[in-house]
């Protein structure tokens, strides 16, 4: 008993000075088993709560049950490729819950239950693009209403007088195809308005039009758009991606044509603008939209450009801006 009552006056004093202490678990564990096998365990404890200690002794409960739930489980071991498509399905449909998987899964006569689903559904999700909510990317918006969306954007040029010249364009996402373009010195709101006026003639507009947070489009720009029924899309501060179509298009404007051309004035820019958007629009094939050309992919068959698609005749090709480029179509 004195023993007992040195040791205890030492862990007082020790108490004093040390606010928490640090414990390992097995110093959890062995607290907890030398606590089983006391009556007055309460009395006993100095570094800890009895609430901790009890607190302790139901983890180590949970983690013992979910040993033994391990070892006599005996639900079959899926398939890998079984695995990897639950996560495929999981990471490129984000709407879709563990049934609705679950459903596709039998249509594969692939017969999973729904825990086993969820399991690996939240492993896919966890680090994927879904995230906690189910919301579509800016990506799969403009997938899905590419048809109904121009996309508008200045490229600044530089005549041979050092002499600033701004081109705009609109573009439309789903066939590539450049609605209108307009070269000034001056790109005011009024002008940008009045362009957005002549590119939408008898109320051909689309549904939504992106642009950036350029100063360049004011009140007007925006009371035009509104008019027409249009809704203005604005793109987020740095991000050039969400404008990714149309500066991919100014890009090529500048591989393509400027950087092989001295801009001499407003005449001789606009000339060769013109004709590169011609020959954009009605020869160049497009990446994008699987090597076709941008009128052809917006309209049928039968109005192709006669000379595309076309298996017999004599190849020639047409110059574009001097040479710079070739149209090669078959002549009869």
């Amino acid at each position: 008993m004195l023993e007992n009552a040195l040791l205890r006056q030492q862990l007082i004093v020790l108490r004093r000075q040390v606010k928490r202490p640090q414990l390992t678990k097995t110093d959890r564990a062995l607290l907890v088993l030398l606590a089983g096998r006391l009556r007055a365990w309460k009395n006993a404890l100095l570094i800890v709560q009895p609430d901790t200690l009890l607190r302790w002794h139901r983890v180590g409960f949970r983690l013992i049950w979910k040993i033994k739930s391990k070892t006599h489980s005996r639900e079959p071991k899926l398939p890998a490729e079984t695995i990897e498509l639950i996560k495929q399905m999981a990471q490129e449909n984000c709407l879709w819950g563990a049934e609705r998987i679950r459903g596709e899964l039998l249509k594969l006569d692939i017969r999973v239950c729904k825990r086993t689903i969820q399991k690996y559904v939240r492993q896919a999700r966890r680090p994927g693009p879904c995230g906690s909510e189910s919301r579509q990317n800016w990506r799969t918006f403009l997938h899905n209403h590419a048809h109904q969306v121009w996309a508008c954007d200045f490229l600044p040029v530089y005549d041979l007088f050092f002499r600033p010249w701004f081109i705009f364009f609109i573009i439309e996402l789903g066939t590539r195809r450049v609605i209108h373009f307009g070269v000034t010195r001056s790109p005011t709101d009024e002008w940008t308005a009045q362009q957005l006026r002549e590119a939408t003639p008898y109320g051909q507009a689309p549904r939504f039009l992106i642009r950036d947070n350029d100063c360049k489009y004011g009140a007007t720009f925006a009371k035009v758009a509104n008019a027409s029924g249009i809704e203005i899309l604005r793109t987020p501060f740095r991000a050039p991606r969400a404008n990714a179509f149309c500066e991919r298009f100014l890009g090529s404007v500048r591989r393509e044509c400027l950087n092989h051309l001295l801009v001499l004035g407003e005449r001789q820019l606009h000339s060769a603008i013109k004709e590169y958007v011609q020959y954009y629009n009605s020869a160049r094939p497009h990446q994008g939209i699987g090597q076709a050309i941008p009128e052809v992919a917006g309209s049928s068959m039968q109005e192709t450009p006669p000379g595309y698609y076309e298996s017999e005749g004599r190849i020639t090709s047409f110059p574009v801006l001097g040479g710079l480029h070739h149209d090669y179509r078959r002549v009869a």
